[in-house]
């Protein structure tokens, strides 16, 4: 019988073969979601102090950058980690995940996984997330996930399922039990985060974090079929896939897609799922 726990860690272990390639055809996320981060806030990211959390090859880590924040890179894979020195030389970077965070309390104003946080245990990252925010800092889980009210995306989803079978999802549709999916937005964590504030000489628990505040932001980039079908290779499902098997899908893919997009070129189509917690500022 198969091992779900295994399968994740060897699945979340298969980036750091395919880091370059992870790096050069991954999306990145859209202006609007840095806008939520500072409306969260209640500040611009210019001096904010962040720890971006699974920082992979540091897609998000050069946006938060680019807005002026001081962020700390925690990345666990060796591959991720090097290529991410190797294209933000720059930007401080420690070897660790999200169930234990090698930082100290209260040192991030924000707290970010980036399309990271549903390879970590919940129970464990989340009460170390709140550690390591300061009073009234911010937690804030994202994900980009293919938005199937366009036909072809669902279509697309509908192929990789019955190629693949049940964990058949490249992209981050939402399939309930698929190792690497990201959980529902607005998922509860009051219990969690308790565990952060009420340990032995902590802070009074009470209140906890405020409720969780979601936002849907949609975007989309342009890209040819090629990048495009790059982009899903990129994805654990391809990179532990049977080579052959992994091949066959992206090649019939291709000629699907050139011949619903004559042009060579596709509209990814995303919608942003972004959680927002904080914590009290009296805590």
């Amino acid at each position: 019988m198969p091992d779900p726990l295994a399968d994740r860690a060897r699945r979340a272990a298969s980036f750091n073969t395919a880091s370059a390639h992870y790096a050069k055809y991954r999306p990145s996320y859209p202006p609007a979601l840095y806008e939520a981060l500072e409306e969260a806030l209640g500040r611009p990211l210019t001096g904010a102090r962040v720890a971006d959390i699974g920082a992979g090859t540091g897609i998000a880590t050069a946006q938060l950058r680019e807005r002026g924040a001081h962020v700390l890179a925690v990345e666990p894979g060796e591959g991720m980690a090097a290529e991410l020195r190797r294209t933000l030389p720059g930007t401080p970077l420690v070897r660790g995940d999200g169930n234990a965070l090698p930082l100290a309390d209260g040192v991030a104003d924000l707290v970010t996984f980036a399309q990271s946080f549903h390879w970590t245990d919940p129970g464990r990252a989340l009460p170390e997330a709140y550690r390591v925010l300061r009073p009234g800092g911010v937690l804030a889980r994202w994900w980009n996930i293919s938005d199937s009210s366009h036909t072809w995306v669902a279509d697309q989803a509908d192929r990789l399922r019955a190629h693949f079978g049940p964990e058949g999802a490249a992209h981050g549709a939402h399939i309930p039990g698929r190792a690497d999916a990201a959980p529902a937005v607005g998922d509860p964590v009051v219990g969690a985060l308790a565990k952060a504030l009420s340990r032995p000489g902590g802070p009074d628990p009470e209140p906890v974090a405020d409720a969780p505040l979601t936002h849907r932001i949609p975007w989309s980039r342009r890209l040819t079929v090629d990048d495009h079908l790059a982009n899903l290779a990129s994805h654990s499902l391809f990179l532990v896939a049977d080579a052959a098997l992994a091949q066959d899908f992206l090649d019939h893919e291709r000629a699907r897609l050139l011949q619903l997009f004559p042009d060579g070129h596709v509209e990814e189509r995303y919608v942003v799922d972004l959680v927002l917690t904080t914590r009290p500022a009296s805590a």
